[in-house]
């Protein structure tokens, strides 16, 4: 997993002059739970037709130009490794914040599902 592959991409576009910013989230197994108890790793599942879903909504909002992600699936994860690179790509900083914020939320809600391997 690499966010400058990623942003690489976004600069390849032919409209990529009308970036004015990129935001980027790496998402990283932490060592415990939401309700603080220890991990020792997760594995990540994606529903790849519903992220394609996401991404196609997600891009067509306003000010966007692009949006790449990448999610470590199918495979055991342990502490510190990285889960999931989004990169937005849009206009202004307005357009680009919610929208990394809306599709993670999305990504994580109805794309993903983890399973956590505690101590």
């Amino acid at each position: 997993m690499n966010t400058d592959s990623l942003i690489a991409k976004i600069k390849q576009r032919p409209d990529y002059d009308q970036v004015g910013m990129i935001l980027c989230h790496n998402g990283v197994v932490r060592g415990s739970s939401r309700d603080g108890r220890k991990v020792t790793g997760l594995r990540v599942a994606v529903d790849r037709e519903r992220l394609e879903q996401v991404l196609s909504q997600q891009r067509s909002r306003p000010g966007i130009v692009d949006i790449q992600v990448e999610i470590a699936a199918d495979r055991d994860l342990s502490i510190g490794d990285d889960v999931m690179l989004l990169v937005v790509a849009g206009d202004i900083r307005e357009h680009v914040i919610e929208t990394l914020s809306d599709t993670l939320d999305a990504i994580k809600t109805t794309v993903t599902a983890k399973t956590e391997f505690f101590v």
